[in-house]
């Protein structure tokens, strides 16, 4: 069986400035980090459908570090999805909204998902990651 995971994220942001840090390397090694260290974990996606990407941080003696992924789809600036391999293959597939006034909704889907354990962990990392995604999108 497998578990989706679905969240919603309000920031004040432009869309343009949200797209550019879900799509730009640069950006994204800002925001995405190793969650036991915090170190950013270096890239190099490009919003290209087909394009295969990895982030990379220090391997553990239960993981090598390395996430895989493709990209599936590139609507800019409203959709963007790719698979997240890292023992599990998953779809990730982001959504942006602008609510007006400066707001923007981004909602996040995660598919493929095998266990309770498996979910809360995501739940956990983009909860956490999405933080930083505030901050970056604050200096932006």
């Amino acid at each position: 069986m497998s578990l989706t995971l679905s969240m919603d994220f309000q920031f004040t942001s432009s869309i343009k400035k949200l797209w550019s840090a879900l799509t730009d390397s640069s950006k994204l090694a800002k925001w995405v980090a190793n969650i036991q260290t915090g170190e950013a974990m270096d890239n190099d996606f490009e919003p290209v459908v087909g394009h295969r990407f990895q982030f990379r941080t220090q391997p553990t003696e239960y993981w090598n570090g390395i996430i895989e992924g493709e990209v599936l789809v590139v609507e800019e600036p409203h959709r963007l999805s790719y698979t997240w391999e890292s023992g599990e293959k998953h779809t990730v597939t982001w959504t942006l909204q602008d609510l007006g006034n400066g707001k923007v909704n981004l909602h996040l889907e995660q598919t493929g998902i095998s266990n309770a354990q498996a979910l809360g962990g995501a739940k956990y990392g983009w909860s956490k990651w999405c933080g930083e995604l505030e901050k970056v999108l604050d200096k932006l």
